[in-house]
């Protein structure tokens, strides 16, 4: 019996935009994510943007990830959620043969991002005052 070792990889997957700032914040918060977690095998992409979902997905294949977890960096479950990065995770998948690809839901309904919006509008009515 042969038996494989599980390596898992993590893909933060955000939309992208044609500003690259944009791109390069997501990418510092998936090398926060990633350092906070403790996970080794990371990588950002993006639905309108480089790299893209293949281009991730064939990285961390390359660097041995048999169990791919592709995170969302999207707030609710509009259609990219619902059509594209299933359509993209299942062609994917059929691709990379032997290496499972889940999804996890958006970000939206975590308890953190009611916190989040709080700070967000004390700190900007502290300044006003």
């Amino acid at each position: 019996m042969l038996i494989v070792a599980v390596t898992y990889g993590i893909v933060i997957f955000a939309h992208g935009s044609s500003v690259e700032s944009a791109n390069d914040a997501v990418r510092i918060v998936a090398a926060s994510a990633a350092a906070g977690g403790g996970f080794s095998l990371v990588e950002t992409a993006f639905l309108e943007a480089q790299p893209n979902l293949d281009a991730a997905v064939s990285s961390l294949v390359g660097a041995g990830a048999n169990r791919i977890l592709v995170v969302p960096y999207f707030l609710t479950l509009g259609i990219h959620l619902q059509r594209d990065l299933p359509a993209l995770v299942g062609r994917l998948a059929a691709q990379h043969q032997g290496v499972e690809i889940r999804i996890t839901p958006p970000l939206d309904g975590h308890p953190a991002l009611s916190s989040v919006l709080v700070e967000r509008a004390n700190a900007a009515l502290t300044d006003w005052k």
